[in-house]
């Protein structure tokens, strides 16, 4: 493709991207397609001669968008929201273009020291502690990673490392292996499944330890699983805090748990993937109270703050940990610069790494710390819409109070009047939700997800989901009207055979059935 045709094909796109936003409200948020619709539609083989970009463009309507759901429309309110905004989108396009791999310092230095930039920029606007920024004097830092379960897992490795440095010391005869088989890690039963998986991934197991009535971590139960595993010969190693959990955005305590780490030398890791961007605004800073103890924090710039897929923001109090952990060298990767700036190949998994920070500067300067604030907020409102509209009718229950944009609420009743609710909502793909349970009892997810939700998209969601509501309540009071009709009947039915029972026995004694069956009339 010349240069002639690229600018063609990337002005029809960029229309294709502003249509497509403008029409997901018009469009149904979950897809009508089976598995498998895809390969129905195009050829079994790659085309043996290159095909114009026009037939291909053709081909987005009739091929993908069957099959994608549609997460930035302003009806999805299923799991968290991914993040969307045009800044990104160009921050995108231009990263592709130029296509580097900043894996360290020479590689591509305005890769490196753009993502130096914002990732202070980014804890300063949410009021992290200098310890964990670049700029500090400290050996602290922050780096974009992929995602928050690549944060997890790249915390657990160095967590491990830490320990097992810590004890050699102290035991320099312990063999390294033992050590670790021993190391085992810790979260709460409400953390992501991310979490869990970091532990398999990490060979540490994972204790999912229970929580309290508001689904938070405390202490005191974090201390007694550790005295059951220092009991049996184990060595408490790490755990992940979760500041907005997965099913109900609880918090855990970190005031409790932080100065428990500390003391006995655990690695302590922050997940806020979806909540940490409410910390933007200053009066939801005080859901992080205890982050001083921790030795990472990560959120997700590409979940509720405007940052495109994918981009995971990861700080650490001592970037020391992560470089002895992940570092290999080889004569190819060094360069005269060492130790000027970070070499973020060794702050992650893998070694080649995207320009990613170009996505976020663009949002950072073209929103600003007062825009992002206005996006967090009107969220907020948003679900404090959804929160009276249920609060307001006798027939719904909310099971856990509002945290941020989620609501969690059901149907008064046994579960399978929410589990009904919840399917019918599903299968008629105007609105999605997600369902989640809490004590037991069937909940429904509802999340304010996209930047283009407004006060009428709430009351959308509300109106779908109190009509089908209806649908079942009425046919439920038909079903006991129907049955409450059946019960005389029933009875008459029973008192006949009670009767005729009767009838019987007296013929068998040779009584005087007229008289008899007069007095029981």
């Amino acid at each position: 493709m010349e240069a002639k045709e690229f600018k063609e094909f990337v002005k029809a796109t960029v229309d294709k991207i502003v249509d497509y936003n403008e029409s997901l409200r018009d469009r149904k948020v979950l897809p009508d397609v089976e598995p498998g619709y895809l390969s129905k539609l195009i050829p079994e083989e790659a085309p043996q001669k290159g095909e114009s970009w026009q037939d291909v463009f053709s081909d987005i309507e009739r091929v993908i968008m069957p099959g994608v759901t549609h997460w930035n429309s302003p009806h999805f309110h299923a799991y968290y929201p991914t993040a969307n905004s045009y800044p990104a989108i160009v921050g995108e396009l231009l990263s592709a273009g130029i296509g580097g791999v900043g894996f360290s310092w020479i590689a591509s230095p305005a890769c490196t020291e753009l993502e130096v930039v914002t990732m202070n920029w980014l804890g300063k606007m949410l009021g992290l502690p200098k310890e964990f920024l670049n700029c500090s004097e400290g050996p602290g830092g922050g780096v974009i990673q992929g995602s928050a379960s690549e944060a997890t897992l790249v915390g657990l490795l160095a967590a491990k490392e830490r320990m097992v440095r810590h004890i050699k010391k102290e035991n320099p005869d312990m063999d390294e292996g033992i050590i670790k088989s021993k190391l085992v890690a810790y979260t709460s039963n409400q953390s992501n499944s991310s979490v869990e998986k970091s532990g398999l991934l990490g060979s540490m197991p994972m204790r999912l330890l229970p929580v309290d009535d508001k689904c938070s971590l405390r202490g005191a139960t974090l201390l007694e699983m550790m005295k059951t595993d220092r009991e049996a010969g184990l060595i408490p190693c790490y755990i992940v805090a979760t500041l907005g959990t997965t099913g109900t955005c609880a918090f855990d305590n970190l005031e409790e748990i932080g100065p428990i780490c500390k003391e006995n030398n655990m690695w302590l890791h922050i997940d806020a993937a979806y909540a940490g961007a409410a910390f933007v605004c200053p009066e939801y800073r005080h859901l992080m109270s205890g982050i001083e103890y921790a030795d990472s924090f990560n959120f997700n710039p590409h979940k509720w703050l405007l940052t495109n897929f994918d981009c995971s923001a990861l700080w650490v109090k001592d970037s020391r940990s992560l470089i002895e952990a992940f570092n290999v060298e080889r004569i190819y990767l060094t360069h005269d610069k060492e130790g000027l700036c970070p070499d973020y190949r060794h702050w992650q998994i893998p070694l080649g790494r995207r320009f990613r920070a170009l996505k976020l500067w663009f949002v950072l300067r073209l929103y600003g710390i007062e825009g992002l604030q206005e996006h967090i907020r009107h969220s907020i409102n948003l679900a404090k819409r959804f929160e009276s509209r249920v609060q307001s009718d006798e027939r719904f229950e909310i099971v856990t109070e509002r945290s941020m944009g989620l609501i969690c609420f059901r149907l008064k009743g046994e579960n399978l009047l929410t589990r009904d609710l919840y399917d019918r909502i599903l299968k008629r793909k105007r609105i999605y939700l997600t369902a989640a349970t809490y004590q037991d009892r069937l909940i429904i997810r509802f999340v304010v997800c996209s930047r283009l939700c407004l006060e009428e998209d709430i009351d959308y969601a509300w109106n779908e989901i109190t009509s089908q509501a209806s649908e079942i309540i009425n046919s439920q009071t038909h079903q006991t009207g129907i049955e409450s009709a059946e019960k005389p009947v029933k009875k008459l039915e029973h008192s006949g055979k009670h009767l005729g029972a009767i009838t019987a026995r007296i013929e068998g004694l040779n009584i005087n059935k007229a008289k008899v069956l007069q007095k029981i009339s």
